[in-house]
């Protein structure tokens, strides 16, 4: 059932939702919660079709809040507010209400949500696209106990991960952080099989990823090893090669379906690991509402700290290190005499002739 309601009121936004449950023939309100979804027209239909499959498993009041873009002085002056109330069939297993924001409005969709919200209800706000810089201080992310965003859909991914790490907050997650999900449990799994201490990690995806990042800084933060981070063509996450004093131990997926679990002494095995749409990653982040506090580590860990493939140590670096640290000396005590040797010109004899006796064995040692 669809009510269309323009130039309306929250009043009558919850008195067509009231009428509309009682036409349908369930008065009663059985949600679990209350999702407000903040995009614009473009991603609007998909993040709604994701949020109605979600509710399946999690029976919720959809808030999909649209902020209109007035193009003329004269209208952004002036407030309207749109809605379309659906329920029933129409709704999945919960209620759905889109509200178009135009005007003075679209600076207070606080007022506009507050009203709807559902009584002694936990609140979850997604942003599939353009999150704020600072989601829990933003004023429809402070009505909620959790607040979701994709770091996957910014024009600057990896960029994006340092400034979710500055401003997080308690409640705070990630869709990127979520697709990992079966990836941090097949990792952990496999390392529950060997009794092998872990010396390096490389993990492998794609460039514009954060999924991949975020897996690494996971994996460095909890293992404490180098952890290198690869390009490959994708899709996605495509491996990880983790390297222990029993041999390697390598999950690799090359189709984005199917992944080959590999162990030193074990035989080959197949694993699923299919990429999940949206509505399965919705779902997952409903599950749990308290704070991630294992995102929230990972997430600190920084992406600069991550290994590149000049920064990892390698085994034997101590002695060219220390052999080019010997030569540098040798070379800055050699250009060092050469210009105290006109400073001191006029000195004795006896001063010159000690220092060439002292700086012999310098040079031969550097001629060698």
């Amino acid at each position: 059932m669809n009510i269309d309601l323009t130039n309306t009121t929250a009043s009558k936004i919850n008195k067509a939702l009231i009428e509309g449950r009682r036409a349908i023939g369930t008065p009663a309100v059985g949600m679990v919660l209350t999702l407000v979804i903040v995009t614009d027209e473009e991603n609007a239909y998909d993040a709604l079709k994701a949020a109605s499959d979600a509710s399946r498993e999690h029976p919720s009041r959809t808030l999909v809040v649209i902020k209109r873009v007035s193009r003329s002085p004269r209208d952004r002056t002036s407030s309207r507010l749109d809605a379309d109330v659906r329920v029933g069939a129409d709704a999945g297993t919960g209620e759905t209400v889109v509200l178009r924001l135009y005007g003075e409005v679209v600076n207070h969709a606080q007022s506009v949500v507050l009203p709807l919200l559902l009584p002694d209800a936990p609140v979850v706000v997604w942003w599939p696209v353009n999150p704020p810089l600072d989601p829990a201080n933003d004023p429809l992310g402070a009505l909620a106990q959790r607040r979701v965003t994709d770091t996957y859909a910014a024009e600057q991914p990896v960029k994006e991960l340092s400034a979710r790490a500055e401003a997080y907050t308690p409640g705070d997650t990630d869709l990127s952080w979520t697709r990992i999900t079966p990836w941090r449990s097949m990792l952990a799994a496999a390392l529950d099989q060997v009794t092998c201490e872990v010396t390096s990690v490389e993990v492998e995806g794609e460039e514009f990823n954060p999924s991949c990042e975020l897996l690494a800084m996971w994996l460095a933060d909890r293992l404490d090893v180098p952890v290198q981070r690869s390009v490959s063509a994708g899709p996605g996450l495509t491996a990880v090669r983790l390297a222990t004093s029993c041999g390697p131990v390598v999950l690799d997926r090359a189709d984005g379906a199917l992944a080959t679990l590999s162990i030193q002494g074990q035989p080959d095995r197949a694993v699923a690991l299919q990429r999940r749409d949206t509505a399965e990653l919705i779902a997952e982040e409903l599950r749990r509402l308290d704070p991630d506090d294992t995102y929230a580590s990972a997430l600190r860990y920084g992406v600069e700290r991550l290994a590149g493939p000049s920064s990892a140590p390698v085994e034997g670096e101590d002695v060219p290190s220390a052999a080019a640290e010997s030569n540098g000396s040798a070379e800055a005590a050699e250009s060092a005499g050469a210009a105290e040797a006109p400073a001191k010109a006029e000195a004795p004899a006896k001063g010159p002739a000690k220092k060439t006796t002292s700086k012999a064995p310098a040079k031969k040692a550097a001629a060698k």
